[in-house]
């Protein structure tokens, strides 16, 4: 039997990219999908797909900025499956540009999404997690993590900061808890549609030309995921092998 079979797992960030591709996976694993997502309509979607195929999926709109919102999800979780069994901090944003640039409410949008969200996640998920005495914490980071790039400073920033966040999060909580990052290569998604600077645009098409499947990213989550309780995947990175 499938370590995923019948986990409650919580998506943000859950309407495309990594997100989708991990609800859609874990779903026909057996687990029990709870997806957010801002965009309500691409979540009715996959959740119908998800549905024609024998899967189980709830899901309700989520902006990870808005704690009250990340709150609420949990207690959707818990009030249609009775428990909380993985939380999966997806959610993120990529406008990159260099820093002369200063698209300064561009920074503030990836510090609000991928810190506060991931911080907003961990505060909705853990204290429920304490009161179980078990639960599973999983946060996307990036290969962004552990190296800057030109146009990256400010998303790296916040990347460097969950891999921070995830690490202080692992030696804080005691056993029945586990913690997980994980760092994807360059995958394929929508982060990069965010991009406004012309510069960035056209390093970022570069820099994208071998790209994993967002599946790729997903079966990395699943294995964290269908792990013993007392085994604990501290980290994974995962890149292409071009």
């Amino acid at each position: 039997m499938s370590g995923v079979k019948g986990k409650v797992v919580v998506i943000t960030g859950a309407s495309s990219g990594i997100g989708e591709a991990a609800a859609r996976l874990l779903a026909s694993l057996g687990a029990h999908v709870v997806m957010g997502a801002r965009r309500m309509e691409r979540l009715e979607l996959l959740a119908s797909a998800i549905h024609a195929e024998g899967g189980s999926v709830v899901y309700q709109q989520l902006d990870v900025t808005e704690l009250d919102q990340m709150q609420a999800i949990i207690r959707l979780a818990r009030s249609r499956f009775g428990r909380v069994d993985v939380v999966l901090n997806n959610a993120g944003v990529m406008p990159l540009s260099p820093l002369e640039a200063l698209k300064i409410d561009e920074w503030n949008r990836m510090i609000d999404v991928n810190i506060r969200g991931v911080l907003h996640g961990i505060a909705a998920g853990l204290p429920v997690m304490k009161e179980q005495g078990f639960g599973h914490m999983i946060n996307i980071a990036s290969i962004g993590a552990y190296e800057v790039s030109p146009t990256a400073a400010v998303y790296c920033a916040t990347k460097y900061a969950v891999r921070a966040i995830t690490e202080g999060l692992r030696q804080e909580t005691g056993s029945g808890i586990q913690v997980t990052l994980v760092s994807p290569g360059v995958t394929e998604s929508e982060l990069a549609d965010s991009i406004t600077d012309d510069e960035a645009k056209e390093l970022m098409r570069t820099y994208r030309r071998n790209a994993l499947p967002a599946s790729a990213i997903a079966q990395a989550i699943a294995y964290a995921i269908e792990q013993p309780a007392g085994v604990d995947v501290n980290e994974l990175v995962v890149r292409p092998t071009a």
